[in-house]
């Protein structure tokens, strides 16, 4: 993840072309606090190259931001429920900015681990089994169907917010309730034994496969974006071809959701070799421990570069 990178300087047609840009970032989601890490280094970045913009912590009515602003486009830091679900987007699009990343029907569904999963079965795309879960669910069941082990998830929230393990039926419905307080969506998905890796989309191309390391559970919220134990690895050690595979699997995901821009696909691969799609980001972390930045690092993008990138996608 060392690849060496130039200062980047954009041209003053480039700058001029973007105009003035509304940077928006916080909100009122879990993630806020990570939202805000993100904005800022968006925010700096935007600074020393010469961009205009404002940063906005939407706390209150968008409309009077954009309409007291004279806005040209906008670069979304939004991160959870109302910034990467396809709501804040639409509200963009009724007043005709342009804007960074996924629509309204890819940040939807992409935002949506249920809809997700239920799309990727349905044009052969792997991912795991799963259950729907409901307070009258048959816990003994789900487990034992699931092959002894699973993972609940709220189905609309990000950062592994909400999200526990269980191995028997009464810890799968404390893990139900745990979800419960973020959502009313909960599912309930097979344990995959084995590896977890990323891939960062940008503009059409996958970059360089980021292999994950934890000493906790799972690749947590404390993991994340908490921990100094936490081991990014790229190269990933797959060979070449499987890495191909990998990223191949990933713009698949990425554009069956109807997705576009730039994002990132978290991917499970298990001591057998199988590959399973887990989610799609539509809005990733762009704070010190965030994995698109660090991909993009790999294939020398530096920092501001690809915030420019995905800016420049809305000319």
């Amino acid at each position: 993840m060392n690849a060496e990178t130039k200062t980047f300087v954009p041209s003053v047609e480039a700058i001029q072309e973007l105009g003035r840009v509304a940077l928006i970032y916080g909100g009122q989601s879990a993630e806020r606090s990570i939202s805000l890490k993100s904005g800022a280094a968006v925010e700096a970045a935007m600074g020393r190259m010469g961009i205009c913009y404002e940063g906005i912590d939407l706390r209150s009515n968008l409309f009077s931001f954009l309409h007291e602003g004279q806005y040209d486009r906008v670069f979304l830091m939004l991160h959870g429920p109302g910034g990467e679900d396809g709501t804040i987007q639409g509200a963009l699009e009724s007043v005709g900015l342009p804007y960074t990343g996924s629509g309204v029907l890819g940040s939807a569904l992409a935002m949506d681990k249920l809809r997700s999963k239920q799309l990727w079965r349905g044009i052969g795309l792997p991912t795991p089994e799963f259950f729907l879960l409901t307070a009258h669910s048959n816990w003994s069941e789900i487990i034992e169907v699931l092959g002894g082990q699973v993972i609940v998830k709220p189905a609309r929230e990000g950062s592994s917010i909400g999200m526990s393990t269980a191995r028997t039926s009464d810890e799968l419905f404390a893990a139900y309730e745990t979800a419960a307080a973020f959502d009313d969506c909960i599912i309930a998905e097979r344990w995959v034994e084995g590896d977890e890796y990323t891939v960062a989309i940008l503009n059409g191309r996958a970059l360089p496969v980021i292999k994950l390391e934890t000493d906790n559970l799972f690749y947590d919220f404390e993991a994340k974006y908490e921990s100094s134990n936490t081991r990014y690895i790229c190269p990933c050690g797959l060979s070449s071809a499987i890495e191909t595979d990998m990223q191949y699997l990933a713009l698949n995901a990425f554009a069956g959701l109807g997705c576009r821009g730039w994002g990132r696909v978290d991917i499970m691969r298990d001591h057998q070799g199988g590959l399973f799609l887990l989610e799609v980001n539509t809005i990733p972390g762009m704070t010190n421990h965030s994995l698109v930045p660090m991909a993009a690092q790999a294939e020398g993008i530096g920092f501001d570069d690809l915030v420019f990138r995905i800016l420049y996608q809305t000319c």
